[in-house]
């Protein structure tokens, strides 16, 4: 039989004749599954229970020993049988690896899927990233269902990056077949406003009959229903438990995301309290940092932690299979029942979470945690190399200039949540000083636009000895730098220039930790593993200069403070900016005694 590549044609008659003759013992099956348990993904019941493959389908799903006549035989020693996970909501990007090294982690798992927002590749590479993550989509083992990117910058306007999606560009895109939906919409407000180029984005959405994905962070009431109203479908921006509910009540998709870790008891509950599980609940990642992903797992470990948490397991894998399928209209996928792809976990313990075999479209891909076929490297093109176009930074573009012995600086006040504050400062030779419980924040723009470097002073952001630099900075990832001391900052954002993207700390003037993510500034071509050791170097060394406050000050704090799209005042390229009340301040200064 030889119709066993990945996504392979269910409807290829052949194949349909071949597993009507096998369901019936008139013919071998491919693969016999024997002495498995199915947990049901529409019933919630539990039988045992074997299953026949033929290429790339399940024919057969029939009580133990009645079809035995196969070309191959696994023994699932009593495993649960479930549908390969679905990830239905992601960014390869955030774990700082290639698609290949991130289908070599998360496919020994259990996932088969992803629906995949390539919008950090765009953001930084403009159309070279989408066409990467396509090219990757149709190479790479794990089924990479890419989306549209709907937000390059993610805030028009108000930030500048490497690539600029107008309406056209995201029709275009929908146009593609290989392009499976709208990626999440952060541009909420200027939806709400009835800004004509993001209306358009979502017309040319609703005009290609494909999902719109969204990001509907603090939105609720009238604003929630008018932004659900417009056509977007998807939610993973939840930060409590009434807004899980007000938006399971709005009608949108519910991406119940690990990358919160600290939400999902209160997010457990609140389901169990409803006594049934929504069809609207699927789960997903979000983001998964390369450390985290090699030594805890991706939705594996979302599934693992909501079990732990109280939710029972056959609605988690429920919401991670029959759910996600439904909701991005794959019905060939999430269910093992005949006449469905052969996309199959088989998990000794539902609570463990870990296969000991994964089987995509038939064919058994991993093993005990490890893939049985390497990916063969992608090729990365020249426009994903190269792009910090920055200026050698030095320690004198840290520091903002007024005049007189004071002055009224605005603040950005904690993290996480951000807002404006104001703070009467000293002034020294025509330069602020920093008080003593404030850091410093730095955006400069890594895309040629030689725009100034642009300062914060940060309030409640602990107590600081070193810095931190990073080109991961969402969404437009421009080289961003936090600390007290400009030589620190200066040192700090000139490592990870001279490496073409990446992260460095510093302390005393010297990098104590760094990781090179020269593809796009976003990802290493090195191992997973390697990256992960690099990685937890860079945290390791962070936590030594940073006192966190858990769970809004935390590291992941670094890596978003940026995040321009979302409600209140943030820093970028362009200056201190917030794009909900449309206020732009090319300096901190508001007013010189």
């Amino acid at each position: 039989m030889e119709y066993m590549a990945r996504d392979a044609n269910l409807n290829d008659p052949r194949m349909r004749a071949d597993a009507v003759e096998a369901a019936q013992g008139r013919r071998p099956f491919s693969i016999l599954i024997e002495n498995a348990r199915v947990l049901d993904m529409v019933t919630g019941r539990e039988r045992k229970a074997d299953i026949g493959i033929t290429g790339a389908l399940i024919a057969s799903v029939h009580e133990p020993g009645r079809l035995k006549d196969a070309e191959d035989r696994i023994d699932a020693a009593g495993a649960y049988a479930l549908p390969g996970f679905i990830d239905t909501h992601m960014h390869v990007e955030s774990s700082m690896v290639t698609p290949a090294e991130y289908a070599a982690a998360v496919v020994p798992r259990g996932v088969t899927t992803v629906v995949w927002d390539p919008h950090e590749l765009a953001n930084a590479c403009g159309m070279a990233g989408v066409d990467y993550a396509i090219e990757a989509a149709r190479d790479t083992i794990l089924r990479l269902l890419p989306l549209a990117p709907t937000c390059v910058p993610s805030a028009p306007g108000y930030e500048f990056s490497g690539g600029d999606f107008g309406p056209d560009t995201v029709a275009k895109l929908l146009d593609n077949p290989e392009i499976h939906g709208a990626a999440e919409l952060m541009t909420m407000q200027p939806l709400l406003s009835g800004d004509p180029r993001v209306r358009d984005i979502v017309n040319a959405g609703l005009a290609s009959s494909k999902r719109i994905c969204g990001h509907a962070r603090g939105l609720a009431g009238a604003d929630l229903a008018a932004y659900a109203a417009a056509g977007v479908g998807t939610d993973h921006e939840l930060t409590s438990a009434d807004d899980l509910l007000a938006k399971l009540e709005a009608g949108l998709t519910i991406e119940l995301r690990g990358s919160h870790e600290h939400l999902l008891p209160e997010f457990a509950r609140a389901l169990c309290a409803l006594g049934h599980l929504p069809q609207t609940v699927t789960l997903c990642t979000d983001d998964v940092f390369a450390d985290d992903l090699f030594s805890r797992g991706g939705l594996d470990l979302v599934i693992r932690l909501l079990i732990e948490h109280g939710l029972p397991p056959e609605w988690a894998y429920r919401a991670a299979t029959l759910n996600a399928a439904t909701r991005i209209g794959r019905p060939d996928l999430g269910f093992v029942a005949p006449g469905r792809r052969a996309d199959i976990a088989l998990v000794p313990d539902l609570a463990e979470v870990r296969p000991a075999t994964v089987i995509m479209d038939g064919k058994v891909e991993a093993r005990y945690g490890a893939l049985l076929s390497k990916t063969p490297v992608q090729p990365v093109a020249k426009d994903l190399l190269n792009t910090m176009r920055a200026p050698r930074i030095s320690p004198a573009d840290f520091e903002v200039t007024a005049n007189g012995p004071r002055a009224r600086i605005a603040t950005l006040s904690r993290p996480r949540f951000p807002e404006w504050g104001e703070r009467d400062v000293e002034v020294e030779d025509g330069r602020l000083v920093l008080p003593e419980d404030m850091i410093r924040m730095a955006v400069v723009n890594r895309y040629g636009r030689n725009t100034p470097v642009r300062v914060a002073f940060m309030e409640n952001w602990g107590a600081w000895s070193g810095a931190f630099a990073s080109s991961v900075s969402h969404d437009c990832h421009n080289l961003t730098v936090f600390g007290r001391e400009p030589e620190d900052m200066a040192a700090a954002a000139n490592a990870v220039r001279d490496t073409q993207g990446g992260i460095a700390v510093v302390r005393g003037g010297s990098v104590i930790a760094s990781l090179a993510l020269p593809i796009a500034g976003l990802l290493s071509p090195e191992p997973l593993e390697d990256v992960a050791a690099a990685f937890a170097e860079v945290r390791k060394a962070t936590d030594g200069l940073v006192d966190w406050q858990p769970p809004y000050l935390v590291f992941k704090a670094l890596f978003g403070a940026s995040l321009v799209c979302n409600a209140g005042p943030r820093l970028s390229d362009v200056g201190l900016v917030d794009a909900f009340n449309g206020q732009v301040r090319e300096s901190c200064v508001i007013a010189k005694d």
